[in-house]
This record gives structure tokens, sequence and C-alpha cells, in this order.
């Protein structure tokens, strides 16, 4: 079964105005990567649509109505009074990148894929239930989640997130679900404050393993060898979905750790490997963050060639 590469043109479309990290040229540069011809047995499809009712399963359908009637006729609004951006097809391009990973759950589940990765915009982890924030208006992974348990009868749901910021959203919606694990490695201190420790949900199911500014590699593994992946494993997930942030690598201007290409080979292997244990190999992962052009296509490559590597 082949690995499954879905995106869509009006992700590009999604403006967030000059000078803005989140931009359409990080999408253009994953493209550029993978014009090389070893990703050309990819198998591609374009995201559809979300149904807002399976948007619903995770934000209230207020904050639906809200996030739509906030999208301007032209220029852009900020919907969370910093940095979360709309534009005239920014509500087009959230739908679609919730449609994203719920197409990925459905191709993966079915067996129509080995696995899937959705290179979408705007990102999702810092979506909260009834609020945007963080360049985030719809939590992909967590919808995600909720459809495979919805419409698919999975149990047991992992979301594991790699990105340099902790995801709030996420480990929200988890908190009090205790078949939804989130697992997260982050630079703390540093937006948005939270993944603490300490930080647990009401069974265990929250596993946080924060890192300090500088740490590099030894640091990233130590963390998912030792609190991370032990977790993971009794938690014995049926899916596994990765937030998929790339701003942990060395050259980001955000972040301010260590991590190279390498690393989230690794990481994509060891959360593979998972998969193939627990879950008959049900993987999916959803693009987070990522800013620095060069980093973010460059690990992106690494991380769809080992989930070829398993696809084949």
């Amino acid at each position: 079964m082949p690995t499954l590469l879905i995106s869509h043109p009006v992700f590009l479309e999604h403006d967030t105005g000059y000078g803005h990290p989140e931009r359409p040229d990080r999408l253009r540069a994953i493209e550029q990567v993978l014009e090389d011809e070893s990703f050309q047995f990819l198998h591609r499809e374009e995201a559809p649509l979300a149904e807002e009712d399976a948007i619903a399963r995770m934000h209230g359908p207020d904050y639906i109505a809200a996030v739509k009637k906030a999208a301007p006729e032209s220029g852009h609004v900020y919907v969370d009074g910093g940095d979360t951006v709309m534009s005239p097809k920014s509500w087009e391009a959230a739908l679609r990148s919730a449609g994203a990973a719920i197409m990925a759950v459905d191709q993966v589940v079915t067996g129509a894929a080995r696995n899937a990765f959705c290179a979408a915009r705007p990102p999702g982890h810092h979506a909260e239930t009834r609020q945007a924030m963080g360049f985030c208006f719809f939590n992909n992974v967590a919808v995600a989640a909720a459809h495979a348990r919805a419409a698919h009868g999975l149990e047991r749901v992992a979301v594991i997130d790699f990105d340099v910021h902790h995801g709030n959203g996420t480990q929200h919606m988890f908190w009090s679900e205790p078949n939804l694990f989130y697992g997260s490695t982050h630079q703390m201190p540093l937006f948005p404050g939270t993944g603490e420790w300490s930080e647990q949900g009401v069974a265990g199911n929250i596993v946080n393993a924060p890192l300090r500014r500088g740490d590099d590699t030894y640091h990233f593994q130590e963390a998912f060898e030792s609190r991370i992946l032990p977790a993971l494993h009794d938690f014995s997930p049926d899916l596994v979905i990765a937030s998929a942030g790339f701003d942990a690598h060395r050259n980001d201007p955000i972040g301010g750790l260590g991590l190279r290409e390498e690393d989230f080979a690794w990481v994509t292997r060891k959360l593979l490997d998972v998969a193939d244990k627990h879950a008959n190999g049900r993987f999916i992962s959803v693009l987070e963050g990522g800013y620095d052009l060069g980093g973010l296509a460059r690990s992106v490559e690494a991380h769809l060639r080992v989930m070829m590597e398993y696809g084949s």
C-alpha cells in the first residue's frame, strides 16, 4: 500500500500578510523538495472540505459559526487579538485542513493507504474548543481522532506532538478522555506556556516531556525513550497521529532547540514502530509548525522517506 500525501491549492491562498511566519511559502518549499523523482510513488489526493458536524465533535457549533463569520471579504482580520490571521480564503483553507486529516484517517483505517501525510495549513494544535490562537483555527489532529472513533469505531487514539510549541488545544481536548492519549516534547519556557511534566490528564493519558532552550538530539531522544514511548506502548493505540511540527529544527527562527532532519526521521521511525506493533500500522501525520523554509523542507523530506519505507 502506498504512502498518501494530501494537500490542496487553497492552502496557498490562506494569506497571513507580509512578514508572518506561517506563510504560503512553507508549502511551496515542501512541494519543491517533493519534486524529486524518488517521490514519484507518493499517492496524492486533494483535501476535501470537512463537514462542520465532524469539526463540532471537538469545537462547539457557535465557535465554528464565529470563525466562518470572521473571514473577511478582503484584507486581513486578527481573530485572537494577536497573530492568528484570516483572509478571504482562510475559511475554506481551515475546512480543508481539517478535511485533510479526516481523509487521512479514512484512507489509512480502510486500508487504501498504509500511512498518510497532510501538507496542510493553517495548522491546528493550539486551537482550543472555543478559541483560535497560535495561527490555528480548528484542531486538525483532535478532529481526526474524534472522527476515527465515531466513524470507524476505533477505541484508543494517540496523538504525539514533536512541535517546538506545546499543543495546548490538543491537551485540553483530550484531558478528560482516557481513551485519547496526548504525548508532547516541546521547548519550555515558550508559547503557549502549557506542557509541564505535572500535567497528566484524568487517567495519566497526558504525557509531557518539556525540553530546555538549546537541547539537541540527545535530550530529544532521551525524552522519547524514557517518557513518551513507554507510555505510548502502555496505551496500546489503535491509531497513531503525529502533530508534525518541524520548528524544533536548529535553524528555525521561532524555536530554540537544536534538532536536525535526522532527528525527525528517527522519531518518525519510532512512531511507525509503535503503529506496527499496536495499530496494524495505522499512522497519519499532520503538518503543524516549521518556519525556516530550508529546514522545514528537508525535515518533511526525511519524515516522508521513512513513511514511504514503511508503506512499501
